[in-house]
């Protein structure tokens, strides 16, 4: 994302250290909507759905002899499900709020918890990152960054390892996560 406030990685290395609409919080994921109506309003949408199958079909075009794709490998070897929608405009504020909103009390339900919450109310920007757990176990991930012009939802289903994340930046969707503010 453009403009965005950027968490720094480190931050959510601290945070996978310390272990940790209806929504099926069972499996860590999210019930997205539809957004259809966005398309014709945004100039550039990335939608991305990829369940078990086929990110086991996109793991075999990685390189297992290149180092970054071999991490990829080992990252996504847990999920089963990767789920973005990012949408971007040319207006500020042109999609429904109302929208974002919703997702955001579905991260509300019990299983759900907040690792990073960040607020810049001088540029309109919010960041949330929630990480389903079931006992011990992380069973999801959702990542929902809005500001005036954009928004993205990442939901990433099955065992994340925080630690491992940055791995996945900028790959099937998923924006960098160097999430440092800049000016």
């Amino acid at each position: 994302m453009s403009h965005s406030p950027r968490i720094p990685l480190l931050a959510l290395l601290a945070l996978a250290a310390l272990g940790a609409g209806p929504v099926r919080a069972a499996d860590g994921q999210l019930a997205l909507p539809d957004f259809a109506s966005l398309d014709a309003k945004a100039s550039q949408t990335v939608n991305v759905t990829l369940d078990a199958s086929l990110i086991g079909m996109a793991a075999r075009f990685l390189d297992p002899n290149k180092p970054e794709d071999a991490a990829v490998r080992k990252v996504i070897n847990g999920l089963q499900g990767i789920y973005v929608r990012s949408y971007t405009f040319d207006s500020d504020f042109a999609y429904p709020q109302a929208e974002v909103d919703r997702l955001r009390r579905q991260l509300t339900a019990p299983g759900w918890q907040r690792l990073v919450q960040v607020h810049d109310a001088r540029k309109h920007n919010d960041v949330d990152i929630y990480m389903c757990v079931e006992q011990t176990r992380v069973k999801g991930l959702a990542i929902i960054a809005s500001e005036p012009r954009e928004f993205t939802i990442v939901n990433l289903v099955g065992s994340v390892d925080l630690a491992q994340l940055h791995d996945l930046e900028g790959r099937f969707g998923i924006p960098k996560l160097q999430m440092q503010d800049q000016k």
